[in-house]
């Protein structure tokens, strides 16, 4: 398994050992035997882990299988995948609605993660999660498509360097054109798969809130929403706190008026973790 990057122009000079550690968190072990191997390459040659690498360098890190043991996925069917943006590292595809993100048992194989490790084959990858959306929501979705880049992608998840507009319809007429929620959520202890506003012992969590329109025929808003936190179910327990669920909420709605659950990822953007190029994906499909 050989990977070969292309430093961006924007790269700032380092030594190879901080390269691989603090940038690319490539494990100690690993590390340990790139190093005994020889297994970096710059421009070609082989490099020591105390030399410099510059921008618009090509770093080269010869793997053994053993580095980065790989994963077994189930294959579901390709046909279901829809690619927003696809490179060597990464995968983003549109989620429909009413499909679960990964398994929850072993031998399941209709999920989008067992789909798009169908579509993966072909290049014999699969594809890895690196973050979730509920079953009911449809919308943009980002795999990893190797090991590799898998916890460089995480960090950026935790470090909110992953910035995802949601589009909903909820129900009533909702007054202000911008605001926050700002409520700790945590688990129902009543319905498991619930989870409900808990200031004492729930996680915090944020949601911020544009109204793009109302409709009064109707009695419903169109929301654009942007999370500081992705908290499960976070949109769906925030709007139905303020007297606002989403339409056809199964879970938190008081009347179940809609064939879906009327939230959408609509756009995923970050900047390239390789290339540094900023990354703006947004689904062909909308809520309105």
């Amino acid at each position: 398994m050989e990977f070969q990057i292309q430093l961006p122009d924007t790269f700032q000079t380092m030594d190879i050992r901080t390269l691989l550690e603090r940038e690319w968190l490539v494990p100690r072990k690993t590390r340990h035997f790139l190093r005994i191997r020889k297994g970096v390459l710059v421009n070609g040659d082989v490099k020591m882990f105390h030399e410099e690498v510059k921008s618009a360098d090509i770093v080269t890190l010869k793997l053994e299988k053993s580095d980065y043991p790989k994963v077994s996925v189930l294959c579901g069917n390709q046909r279901f995948v829809e690619v927003l943006y696809e490179d060597e590292h990464i995968l983003v595809v549109n989620k429909p609605f009413g499909m679960k993100t990964h398994p929850n048992q072993p031998n399941e194989t209709n999920t989008l993660l067992n789909h798009v490790a169908d579509y993966l084959a072909k290049d014999n990858q699969v594809p890895y999660v690196v973050h979730r959306l509920d079953k009911e929501t449809s919308g943009a979705i980002l795999f990893a498509k190797n090991p590799f880049i898998l916890p460089i992608l995480s960090r950026m998840l935790e470090k909110k360097e992953l910035h995802r507009v949601y589009q909903a319809i909820a129900s009533g007429i909702i007054h202000k054109n911008e605001f926050t929620i700002d409520k700790k959520i945590g688990r129902d202890r009543h319905d498991r798969r619930k989870r409900v506003i808990d200031e004492r012992g729930g996680k915090r969590a944020i949601t911020h809130v544009r109204l793009v329109e109302v409709d009064k025929q109707t009695n419903t808003s169109k929301l654009e929403l942007i999370l500081d936190t992705g908290r499960t179910h976070q949109i769906r327990v925030h709007l139905q706190s303020i007297h606002h669920a989403i339409i056809g909420d199964p879970l938190y709605a008081e009347k179940f008026t809609s064939r879906r659950l009327m939230l959408h990822a609509r756009e995923l953007s970050f900047i390239h973790p390789f290339t540094k190029e900023q990354l703006i994906i947004q689904t062909n499909d909308t809520l309105f």
